[in-house]
C-alpha cells in the first residue's frame, strides 16, 4: 500500500529528493504522492524515505 502525505505537510521539499520512485510531486498546498508509483520504497531502502527525512512527520501509511 502507498504512503500518503497529510496536511501537517510544511512544504520544505525534504522528501521529493528522497523518493525513488520519483512519485513525490508539489500539489497546491503541500506535497503529494502518487500512489501508482509509491513502493514504500520496497527494493531500494529497509524503509520509506520520505518518512524517515520528514520533519515534521507529514508522510505516513495510506489506510
Amino acid at each position: 500500500m502507498a504512503y500518503k502525505i497529510t496536511d501537517d505537510c510544511i512544504s520544505c521539499g525534504a522528501c521529493e529528493g528522497e523518493c525513488p520512485n520519483k512519485a513525490i510531486f508539489e500539489g497546491d498546498d503541500h506535497y503529494m504522492i502518487d500512489p501508482a508509483k509509491c513502493t514504500e520504497c520496497k527494493g531500494f531502502f529497509d524503509k520509506p524515505q520520505c518518512a524517515d527525512i520528514c520533519p515534521v512527520g507529514a508522510p505516513c501509511k495510506a489506510e
